[in-house]
């Protein structure tokens, strides 16, 4: 079992900020490794219910969270399996001596109930597998973002596909009111071709916005690729910019930074500020 470090060091070993050096400062998306980990269930053809194509989307936002500098251990799904793991077992297992190490690992991993292949979050109503979570035993789930892909049939099964997520975000808002909640939403180019579906899916992602207990910000990526999966291309100019990936995590870490004492999520906090000399310990990294 794998994990990863608390952030990517740059030069000097200050964190490499993903946040954009003017006022007003912006989360800047890393496109290339999206287009990256897409390419690869695209390129093998695979097919929408495989869920191969929204793994590989939820892999995507789990990593930018970690490049804004939230824990990568509090991170689901996390950069290696297994996906969903807690921050405080991944802290055990790092502080495990050599000679039991192997055993304790196995014996997690084998846990359905310690490493689940999805994230399951209680809400107020029922319970719900979340796409891209950040959770810990001491502030329970703090960031829930639910993903939808869509490359066909654009017309048939918007409005199914909205309707889920209204609903989904009213259950998990109705039990965690000050977790930050979002909804991204990929779409593959040749619904552009199409009268009326690009329209109505920024109209619903407003609208699910909308309300103060819904969703704190919703944001649509645009996908080109040809059938034969040979090159995957984003398509930012597609998207208005309130709606854009970049505004979507400035959104989403803004809601956890404003919602959580000063003392939690420093490391976030000092990329977010540009400043690294902010005097605070993190609370949140006291096991």
């Amino acid at each position: 079992m794998e994990t990863t470090d608390k952030s990517s060091p740059g030069e000097h070993g200050v964190p490499v900020s993903p946040w954009s050096p003017t006022e007003p400062r912006r989360f800047l998306t890393d496109d290339q490794a999206l287009v990256s980990v897409l390419s690869g269930p695209i390129a093998a053809k695979a097919k929408s219910q495989s869920g191969a194509l929204a793994r590989a989307f939820d892999v995507w936002l789990a990593g930018e969270l970690r490049r804004a500098g939230f824990d990568p251990d509090a991170v689901w799904p996390r950069a290696f399996p297994p996906r969903v793991l807690p921050r405080e077992v991944a802290t055990l297992l790092r502080a495990a001596p050599p000679a039991g190490k192997t055993l304790l690992n196995e014996m997690i991993t084998r846990s359905p109930s310690v490493t689940p292949n999805d994230a399951k979050i209680l809400g107020r109503a029922y319970v719900k597998q979340v796409d891209v979570v950040m959770s810990s035993w001491n502030a329970g789930p703090e960031v829930l973002i639910s993903t939808k892909t869509m490359v066909s049939s654009f017309g048939k099964n918007l409005a199914s596909r909205f309707e889920e997520a209204y609903g989904d975000a009213k259950n998990l808002r109705g039990r965690h009111p000050l977790a930050a909640i979002g909804f991204a939403f990929l779409l593959r180019s040749t619904a552009l071709a199409e009268p009326g579906p690009l329209h109505r899916a920024l109209d619903m992602l407003r609208k699910l916005k909308a309300e103060f207990d819904v969703y704190d910000a919703t944001c649509l990526v645009v996908a080109e690729w040809p059938d034969d999966g040979s090159s995957v291309l984003l398509l930012p100019e597609a998207v208005p910019d309130d709606l854009s990936a970049g505004a979507f995590l400035t959104g989403m870490v803004d809601a956890v930074l404003s919602r959580s004492p000063i003392s939690m999520h420093v490391a976030a906090r000092r990329l977010r500020e540009g400043d690294q000399s902010i005097p605070i310990s993190d609370e949140s990294d006291a096991d």
